[in-house]
């Protein structure tokens, strides 16, 4: 089913994440989503994400996490020093999906540093700095999930270097944000502490792969699993009404 993409105009209603008000006397159920800011998969996920987050009335906490240093403990081999075949069939599928989301995207984005060679010296903050935006976005209780989509479109979509402290303020002020007061928080002792969190949790939730979306105590790797994550929340849902229904 293709991700609804009427959600992510410029009318749209505030959604809620980690800081915002719940509604209701229960406790709302929660999606952890653990990903980095440069995931393509994050890009392709977020207009079915936050459909689904709003028709549940759930609380969406964005997790983005160190995943250079998860990734290969688990397992994981980072794109740069990966096979040809392995490589190329990347590409495939980012074009597979581009296409069938009808989303925006550069299959080779000026600045997404896996796909430069495996010889060329890369910040290896590159794409933590835009994680660490997010994050302190959703400290102050702002709409964390329109910067971090916002985010992701520019680097996936728009060739623009998220890498740049200028261009993360530009992008977050074109959004409403203030992207200088954020930019200044991402080095904040609170929005390192987060984020050092968010990776232990990573580990210790056996995150391998991103994003990576937890929903009680279930995993849910990549983007197309977004169905099965919509279908969780739906029995949980009824549960929690008969259980209330006595």
């Amino acid at each position: 089913m293709k991700a609804p993409q009427a959600a992510m105009g410029t009318k749209r209603r505030r959604l809620e994440t980690a800081d915002g008000p719940a509604s209701g006397k229960c406790e709302p159920l929660e999606v952890e989503c653990f990903y980095s800011l440069s995931s393509p998969w994050m890009y392709f996920g977020g207009p079915q994400l936050e459909d689904i987050v709003r028709r549940h009335r759930v609380k969406l906490v964005l997790k983005p996490f160190d995943f250079q240093a998860v990734a290969p403990e688990s397992g994981g081999i980072p794109l740069r020093t990966r096979p040809e075949p392995r490589k190329t069939y990347h590409a495939e599928e980012l074009a597979r999906w581009r296409d069938y989301l009808g989303m925006p995207l550069n299959l080779q984005p000026a600045h997404y540093k896996p796909n430069f060679s495996a010889t060329q010296a890369v910040d290896p903050n590159w794409n933590k700095y835009a994680g660490w935006m997010v994050i302190a976005a959703q400290h102050r209780g702002e709409d964390a999930f329109l910067l971090s989509h916002a985010l992701l479109r520019a680097l996936w979509a728009e060739d623009r270097d998220t890498s740049d402290p200028a261009v993360r303020i530009a992008v977050a002020n074109e959004n409403g944000f203030d992207g200088a007061a954020l930019q200044a928080l991402e080095s904040a002792d609170a929005t390192q502490e987060t984020y050092a969190k968010y990776t232990r949790e990573a580990r210790d939730k056996g995150v391998f792969g991103a994003p990576t979306f937890i929903v009680g105590h279930e995993r849910f790797w990549g983007q197309d699993r977004l169905l099965f994550v919509d279908r969780k929340l739906g029995q949980m849902q009824q549960k929690n009404i008969a259980e209330a229904a006595g």
